[in-house]
């Protein structure tokens, strides 16, 4: 899960820091920063644009622009469904409803306990499994209306297994 990041300078300088001065860096600094949160706080960017002296507004721009990183946090466990034309038509949208109706939140949103996030994405390169599902970096294949209930469940059992 992601961690606390109340006190964040101390916590993301040993990831910045690492790298060496240089803006070629950048890409990667942000990577291991989301890849520790779940996602890149506002402080991380101001860091890393420091770090790597290029201004705030260009790591604002490259985390805005590439689709793999977010600025809000993200749940534990990131579902994706694809909702490209094989999965749309194979019902990704059937898979977005139930999503809906087991966890309440839409693509976009996180669960109130931060264990799930939601977001459709255009194509997943999978289409001969239609449809399908990743949660974090496992793909789901030929996911049904059922079968999503029982991979939430997995998940949300996973959850509890978290070392406090």
């Amino acid at each position: 899960m992601a961690e606390d990041v109340s006190n964040t300078e101390d916590m993301i300088s040993p990831i910045v820091t690492a790298y060496p001065r240089e803006k070629r860096y950048i890409l990667a600094m942000m990577q291991d920063v989301q890849k520790k949160y779940n996602y890149l706080p506002k402080e991380a960017l101001k860091m890393i644009a420091k770090h790597a002296e290029v201004p705030f507004s260009q790591t604002y721009s490259m985390a805005t622009f590439y689709k793999a990183f977010s600025l809000i946090p993200k749940g534990r466990y990131n579902i994706r469904v694809c909702d490209g034309t094989a999965c749309h038509i194979k019902g990704s949208a059937v898979l977005i409803d139930q999503i809906y109706n087991n966890l309440g939140i839409k693509p976009g949103e996180t669960t109130e306990d931060k264990v799930f996030s939601l977001e459709t994405v255009n194509c997943l390169g999978a289409c001969a499994i239609a449809p399908v599902v990743m949660v974090n970096d496992t793909v789901h294949a030929k996911v049904t209306s059922s079968g999503i209930l029982k991979i939430i469940e997995k998940y949300r059992g996973d959850a509890g297994d978290e070392d406090v």
